[in-house]
């Protein structure tokens, strides 16, 4: 392995500086995981044709043969990979060189216990490797395996990992307050761990979705037909067969295709996982903007980074950036998938085979990101002091709760018998009982006399207390408007962050 450190003479960074964060993915969909995957599914075949008896005279393999057989897909073994290597050379075909390595596998397996005439001749299984099979009968079933290990094993632990890190930090800083922003600008405060929480559960639904995923996969023959295979064995029920053989490999049988299984399967799968990725990368953008108001301060070991080369004073949030690029780099190439796996020519062309060669190198880029990023939260705190005086200097965020009581003061005093008393026991809604100068205060547009008072200006936190005052409101109301500030005007933020559904309900 490519000391990530040194210079790498491999052209992609996935094979170079980034091999450690995706080599879990290379033992599925590397050219040597795929062709195990391969291995496998011819081997199945062989073992389930000879099971179902399906070929007239010959009689399931001993234990000593399944071994056999069975251990070749793990293709752990030097010699053949350079064998397997040898007769693609020689083929210039991938599936035929995992026949061929097959057959000469053959040559070793151990003898049967049984005698020659006890089973009706000393058969070879030699062309019983790939028999009824096209290509693409093997490849779309080991393509639907080594994709299916590499999402649940490697991918999904992955998603989930930092979804739980979100969730965790979520519930560590539900009660932290914070300025919000809309549109960039000063908006209804917030708590960090709320605002957290909005990635978390927008991730978890992917991840739900991702892991319903409907692994599926054919074996019908060239053009989906089963014609060679009704020609010579026309007693076999061939439909019921494919569906045991695709369900008996754990993948979910489409029996009408055409030479190749539609990918409509795939299709869904990486829209799903680019959705993913560009929640990540949103959160990605928002910690950056957050590390830049100074709301998070970044550990700068953690971060990996001995900070900018000129400026002393700073920490690049380099984490992020890397995530936010590898996340990018996953979407087009996982887009470009889903896009062009939808349509082949007529019964079958080739430009699904180049493409899907490239499944490892998305979800390899979304790997990365997600390991940048998760180190990246990993190692931030919250400026508790800076996201206060943040709060502190901009009150006008307060004039959203002071415009809509005054719209309820007005909707009640227009309300027959409302009931709506002060504390006094007066009814608030009678004009009789206002002051004089509530009638000056409501009777203009709230949200007209707040935005005159704050719009484009320095609000004092005074003067918004000053109409509260004026206000004809309930002395309780008035009292909790009078005695808010910015940093309780939070709504339920924390109970959001801590929300559980499945134990309660807001």
């Amino acid at each position: 392995m490519t000391d990530k450190h040194t210079f790498s003479p491999a052209l992609s960074p996935l094979d170079g500086r980034y091999r450690d964060a995706v080599a879990p993915l290379t033992t599925w969909l590397s050219e040597e995981g795929l062709n195990q995957s391969r291995i496998q599914v011819e081997v199945a075949w062989m073992i389930f044709a000879l099971n179902r008896r399906l070929i007239p005279g010959l009689e399931p393999l001993t234990e000593d043969q399944l071994h056999h057989l069975r251990s070749l897909h793990l293709f752990t073994d030097q010699a053949a990979r350079e064998s397997l290597a040898a007769f693609v050379r020689e083929t210039r075909h991938d599936v035929k060189a995992v026949e061929y390595l097959i057959r000469h596998h053959l040559e070793s397996m151990p003898s049967p216990a049984k005698n020659a005439s006890e089973n009706n001749g000393d058969h070879s299984l030699a062309e019983l490797v790939h028999f009824l099979c096209t290509s693409e009968d093997i490849n779309n079933l080991a393509y639907a395996l080594a994709v299916k290990q590499a999402i649940t094993t490697v991918w999904l632990p992955a998603a989930e990992g930092l979804q739980r890190q979100i969730m965790e930090m979520s519930r560590r800083y539900a009660r932290v307050p914070m300025l919000g922003r809309t549109h960039g600008q000063p908006a209804t405060p917030t708590t960090v761990g709320k605002e957290l929480r909005v990635f978390g559960e927008r991730m978890s639904e992917r991840i739900a979705r991702i892991r319903r995923t409907s692994y599926r996969g054919k074996f019908n023959g060239a053009t989906g037909t089963f014609s060679a295979h009704t020609a010579v064995l026309p007693d076999v029920d061939w439909m019921e067969t494919s569906r045991a053989f695709v369900e008996s490999l754990g993948l979910h049988w489409s029996p009408v295709t055409t030479q190749i299984e539609p990918h409509d399967w795939q299709i869904e799968l990486y829209g799903e996982i680019t959705h993913f990725n560009r929640i990540a990368h949103n959160l990605a953008t928002d910690t950056w903007g957050y590390i830049s108001l100074g709301y998070f301060r970044q550990n700068l070991a953690g971060q990996g980074s001995t900070g900018s080369s000129t400026m002393p004073h700073k920490v690049n949030p380099i984490r992020f950036e890397n995530a936010e690029a590898n996340f990018e780099m996953s979407d087009g190439i996982l887009e470009t998938l889903s896009r062009s796996l939808a349509t082949t020519r007529f019964q079958r062309d080739l430009s699904d085979s180049s493409l899907q060669r490239n499944i490892g190198v998305g979800l390899g880029y979304s790997l990365v990101g997600i390991d940048a990023l998760n180190k990246g939260l990993q190692h931030l705190e919250v400026d508790t002091e800076k996201t206060a005086a943040d709060l502190h200097q901009h009150p006008e965020v307060l004039a959203e709760a002071i415009q809509q009581a005054l719209r309820l003061a007005t909707l009640v005093s227009q309300g027959p018998g409302t009931g709506w008393e002060t504390d006094g026991g007066t009814d608030a809604g009678s004009d009789a009982d206002m002051p004089d100068s509530a009638h000056s205060v409501a009777a203009p547009d709230p949200y007209l006399l707040l935005k005159e008072l704050t719009r484009g200006k320095q609000v004092n936190l005074e003067a918004l207390r000053e109409v509260v005052r004026e206000a004809a409101l309930p002395e309780s109301l008035r009292d909790t408007l009078l005695e808010m500030e910015p940093a309780d005007y939070v709504g339920l933020a924390a109970e959001l962050a801590e929300f559980d559904p499945n134990v309660e309900a807001l």
